[in-house]
């Protein structure tokens, strides 16, 4: 489990950025706070070490009396999206209920972190775009209404029966997508905007999370 911290933020589009030597690199532009700190668990009470977050604006009247009650007594704004994250015990004692998270903060340039999106969705789709299989292979040779088929399915007598996880026609895209290890590229401190490099999960305006990457030493120098 990645105990990285991150925050929540919304993918604002694709753009470039022009390198000191005159490359091009190409980025996704993040718009990652600032977020609130709303709340803790602690291992004593809850079993686990956590930090909650909410991220962008709501109206009042949009929520239940109760929590806009506990935002009021928060002294936040009422988040349109509230993120749980887990952390080790011993970083619990560097949030404060309420505080506010800059993305500069936790994060530098040439970092690596993991972003995690819900991709675009696209319906019921066939073997061909779902998994990429070839088709038939041939026009000719006695195919007949089989060009975009998937093929045998089955396994004859032994065990007789179609074997669960078979790559099959259904629904593709509208799940949880983690791209691993990408490298941030810039901040831009006054905007909340983080540049990072390569492509991210998702449509623009998708809600992602970006958090310190688990395969990579360098992941949490900050966190």
């Amino acid at each position: 489990m990645n105990q990285n911290f991150g925050v929540i933020g919304k993918k604002l589009g694709n753009t470039q950025v022009f390198n000191e030597d005159g490359s091009v690199t190409r980025v996704t532009a993040i718009e990652v706070g600032p977020c609130t700190v709303l709340g803790k668990r602690t291992p004593d009470k809850h079993g686990y070490a956590a930090v909650i977050l909410g991220f962008g604006k709501r109206k009042e009247k949009r929520v239940r009396k109760p929590q806009a009650a506990f935002y009021r007594k928060l002294g936040a704004p009422t988040p349109a999206t509230v993120r749980e994250f887990r952390i080790s015990a011993d970083k619990l004692a560097d949030f404060e209920i309420g505080q506010v998270i800059k993305p500069s903060a936790f994060f530098q340039v040439g970092q690596k972190v993991d972003v995690a999106g819900l991709t675009r969705g696209r319906g019921f789709t066939g073997v061909m775009r779902r998994w990429n299989f070839k088709g038939s292979g041939s026009d000719t040779h006695g195919t007949h209404e089989y060009r975009r088929h998937g093929g045998s399915i089955g396994t004859n007598m032994t065990p007789g029966r179609t074997l669960p996880g078979l790559k099959m026609p259904g629904q593709y895209g509208n799940e949880t997508v983690t791209a691993h290890n990408l490298k941030v590229a810039k901040l831009m401190v006054e905007d909340d905007l983080v540049l990072i490099e390569g492509a991210v999960p998702g449509p623009k305006n998708q809600l992602v999370i970006v958090r310190g990457a688990i395969k990579k030493k360098n992941a949490g120098k900050k966190a």
